[in-house]
């Protein structure tokens, strides 16, 4: 199993229904209010987050992204090592990953683990910012920019100006 990969033009290229926009708001508000983040970090699925990974990698434009496939949340362990070993600016979770996916308790471990380190998280979605992402907007915020100020805090980075506050 390959725990680390390169998302590159493959996955640009196999780009499917879904709708490439729900990733570039969020890219956006990550260059924006981190600008020193350069590479990117996904755990998830590969095989079945393809779309979602397609359509990050196209917002997600000279920066790097770090694909750490996991199968199940038995991979998590070994996920956060190579996290922690290659050390990430950022984090981005897919809403839908059946695996590491908002709301999941993988994605809490994710959150958590990543903060601990001063890695912060970013997602599409309210219920990820509740969980625990240090920034959200996307379809799943109604288009809001929101932050978890106290995982920010714990992660290091600032707040984004104009973002509601959960």
């Amino acid at each position: 199993m390959a725990w680390y990969r390169s998302a590159g033009l493959t996955l640009a290229l196999s780009a499917g229904a879904l709708a490439a926009g729900d990733y570039d708001a969020l890219m956006g508000a990550v260059k924006k209010s981190w600008p020193n983040c350069q590479t990117i970090a996904v755990v998830c699925d590969s095989t079945g987050s393809k779309a979602a990974l397609a359509a990050l990698t196209g917002a997600a434009s000279g920066m790097k992204l770090m694909v750490i496939d996991v199968k199940g949340p038995q991979d998590m362990g070994k996920a956060i090592g190579t996290l922690s070993g290659r050390k990430p600016d950022a984090m981005i979770l897919l809403a839908g990953d059946h695996v590491a996916g908002d709301g999941s308790t993988a994605a809490t471990f994710l959150i958590q683990r990543m903060a601990a380190i001063k890695v912060p998280t970013a997602t599409t979605t309210e219920a990820g910012v509740k969980q625990g992402a240090a920034l959200g907007i996307g379809p799943g915020t109604g288009g809001r920019l929101m932050s978890n100020a106290k995982v920010a805090a714990v992660a290091g980075v600032a707040v984004p100006a104009g973002a509601v506050a959960l």
